[in-house]
């Protein structure tokens, strides 16, 4: 093997056992910067808790960015949409982008139909109630105001929905049921007129139906919130108690894989061959039985409604479990022995977690501080996302901004409402023409200062929550090293291992677990940005743009993946030989690389192995949960909740009992992908002889063909 360019083999050390005790801080660079960015991030927040509303939120804002029902439109909290046809063309899309048509704040949301080519003459402008603000209609015809969207051509009977005018005939229809369209017709004074937008063409019932469907679909998913949170409220305690069950199997699980790991895994596989086989075999004879018929598959949940021809259904599902049982049977036959050094790796692995047990539930701490990291960014992005809101700064008739003559004194005025860049001057009793051209100016800065903030927020989340990642994943790292260079086990291993690697974490490392966690915090922001990019491109006909960014999105996927598990290798290295996160890595790759087949399969085969147990638990918990909640098991069903959707418990359990067995199979995996790296650390570093023994246990040292000689005793 050329070892020129995967590094020079580590040589035997004779003082070299296990976790280095004389270290020194890493990348202390890193963690000074990482300190001011969560300074930075204390910074946003003061402000942001300071000036924020969340209770702003919840006015709609109209065209000009203004909010309705606060500020100088405080007595106009509803919003009206001038035509909602053209909310329906955008679908969905409007809850994110908004609708393209001209919105206003009004006070009350119209109380009647309004067709303007039959309901006014084009003489009578002055009556037309819904126009923009500061419309002049002195002079001009009921067409020339419509047309130049300054009044809307048309508008419903509404009901305010969270401070914006929704046809009431929405709400009948999704109350009483029936035909949207025909409750239209009967809504509209005329139902034999047509409406008309404001070019003057023609809108039918039917289109007007569809505009509204959008309002329904935001109605349904509301009201189906709600009996998921109804369904929530009746089942918590048994959601509770399924998923107690989920942790005490995966707990039960781990103990038995430290006694029976060998049969445990090839169990595991034969089963799994075993399940691929029957649903390939039973695929394919239900293939051939439906192919000549006409028989169809429906899939109905909430709004989706899909139709599939059974045989191609079968025939699809068939060839996919064939492809996976063929393959799986090749890697067993091809690798048998490498398979049998992955399960050894889980035995040892088995025993190191066994030897120390606060290693299944350190995972915890982590995770709670992932979660606060979480809960803190979302409710500072809330208040952040109001102070863009702020709509008017008050300044009155307060003699402190004039001069003794009376004349405002602007100098005062700017100092006063540029203490914060939201702050947005009403300047309805201020004269001069520069006061509107400076209130323009801190409208826009209050609106970048938002947005340049909560792109720092997602940032922080970003580093945050991989800083405390990697600072589980170095803590466990350290203890299970310290595991495995024991010489003789248990007698060799420092006292509270767990406890010394936090301690070496905290004192020499924070540095390190800042650089790591920055590097994947950058490639995650990129990722937001380019699917930021991808959502303002849906729209647009240039092939070669939306090909590069599909592009671009895979290779920084790709990326991350990578550089999270060369992170993850640099934080053992770190652990094991307090270096710095660079010098770590080169190490771990180099390291990796020298042993390249052993990692392509022994390593990712434990994790495959790992992978599936965590489906046994996920898949009993779900299973289980299904039986139960669908009312299958007949002597439980009295215990039964009554339920809107049995499959809302169901989806929550399999969640959970994913999160906790990651949880208690994380410590598993982190402890065979260090073990895996000690492995090949002690296969370079030693040779067997009394003076190089093996680390390795003894069923490690027989796969592989290798022992330890035994010392000479003098003569």
């Amino acid at each position: 093997m050329d070892y020129q360019s995967q590094g020079t083999p580590l040589k035997y050390d004779p003082e070299y056992k296990g976790p280095v005790k004389n270290r020194s801080c890493t990348d202390i660079i890193c963690c000074l910067i990482f300190i001011v960015f969560i300074g930075g991030l204390a910074v946003v927040a003061y402000f942001g808790f300071y000036y924020g509303d969340p209770r702003l939120l919840l006015y709609p804002v109209n065209s000009d960015k203004e909010m309705c029902g606060f500020g100088k439109f405080k007595d106009k909290p509803n919003l009206f949409f001038f035509d909602l046809v053209e909310c329906g063309r955008m679908g969905v899309g409007i809850f994110v982008t908004g609708c393209p048509t001209p919105q206003v704040c009004v006070k009350d949301c119209p109380n009647e139909n309004f067709l303007y080519k039959y309901d006014l003459n084009d003489n009578e402008a002055d009556k037309l109630k819904f126009c923009k603000p500061g419309v002049v209609k002195t002079g001009k015809t009921v067409s020339e105001l419509v047309k130049n969207d300054d009044c809307a051509a048309y508008y419903l009977k509404s009901t305010p929905l969270l401070h914006r005018c929704v046809p009431t005939a929405l709400f009948s229809v999704l109350k009483l049921g029936g035909d949207l369209t025909s409750k239209i017709n009967d809504e509209l004074v005329n139902s034999s007129s047509i409406v008309t937008d404001k070019n003057g063409n023609n809108i039918t019932h039917t289109e007007m139906s569809h505009g509204l469907s959008v309002f329904g679909t935001f109605l349904k998913a509301k009201e189906y919130g709600e009996k998921i949170v109804e369904d929530v409220v009746a089942s918590w305690w048994m959601i509770l108690v399924v998923l107690i069950i989920a942790m005490i199997i995966s707990l039960i699980w781990i103990v038995l894989m430290r006694w029976l790991a060998g049969i445990m895994v090839w169990l595991t596989i034969l089963i799994f061959i075993g399940l691929f086989g029957f649903s390939s075999a039973w695929c394919f004879k239900s293939y051939f039985e439906t192919k000549d018929t006409d028989q169809e598959f429906n899939i109905r949940f909430v709004i989706l409604n899909l139709n599939f021809a059974k045989y191609k259904l079968f025939l699809a599902f068939g060839i996919i479990s064939g492809i996976i049982l063929l393959i799986t049977l090749l890697i067993l036959l091809a690798l048998c022995s490498r398979i049998r050094i992955a399960i050894a790796l889980i035995k040892e692995g088995s025993r190191a977690v066994g030897s120390m047990s606060f290693t299944l539930l350190f995972p915890v701490i982590p995770f709670l501080l992932q979660i606060s990291v979480i809960a803190f960014w979302l409710l500072l992005a809330v208040f952040l996302a109001s102070t863009g809101r702020q709509q008017n700064f008050e300044i009155g008739n307060n003699s402190e901004y004039r001069f003794s003559n009376g004349s405002w004194d602007y100098t005062k005025i700017k100092t006063k409402t540029a203490q914060f860049f939201g702050a947005v001057c009403d300047d309805s009793d201020l004269q001069g023409n520069n006061t509107n051209e400076f209130c323009t100016f801190l409208k826009n800065q209050e609106e970048n200062f938002a947005f340049y903030t909560q792109i720092y927020n997602l940032f922080m989340l970003f580093w945050l929550v991989n800083f405390f990642i990697a600072l589980g994943q170095m803590t466990l790292a350290g203890a299970f090293s310290s595991y495995y260079w024991a010489f003789e086990k248990p007698k060799d291993i420092p006292s509270f291992p767990l406890l010394g690697a936090f301690g070496r974490c905290f004192r020499y490392h924070l540095g390190s677990l800042a650089f790591g966690s920055f590097i994947i915090a950058v490639i995650q922001i990129i990722r937001v940005l380019l699917e930021y990019l991808d959502s303002k491109l849906k729209g647009s006909e240039n092939p070669v743009a939306k090909f590069f960014l599909k592009c671009l999105k895979c290779c920084f996927w790709c990326l991350e993946k990578f550089i999270r598990f060369l992170n993850k290798n640099a934080y053992i290295m770190i652990a094991v030989h307090g270096k710095n996160f660079c010098t770590s890595a080169k190490d771990a790759f180099m390291l990796l690389m020298r042993n390249i087949v052993r990692v392509v399969v022994v390593d990712k085969v434990t994790d495959f192995l790992i992978f599936i147990g965590k489906l046994v638990i996920v898949g009993a918990a779900a299973t289980s949960s299904y039986f139960f909640f669908s009312g299958k098991i007949s002597f439980v069903q009295e215990y039964n909740p009554r339920l809107n959707f049995y499959v809302v418990p169901i989806v929550l359990i399999t969640l959970g009992s994913y999160v906790i067995a990651s949880c208690f199979f994380s410590v598993y995996s982190m402890a065979v992908d260090t073990l895996f790296l000690c492995f090949l650390e002690d296969l370079e570093r030693n040779d067997g002889s009394a003076a190089k023994p093996y680390f390795m246990s003894k069923e490690l040292m027989k796969i592989l063909g290798k022992k330890n000689k035994p010392k000479k005793t003098e003569e």
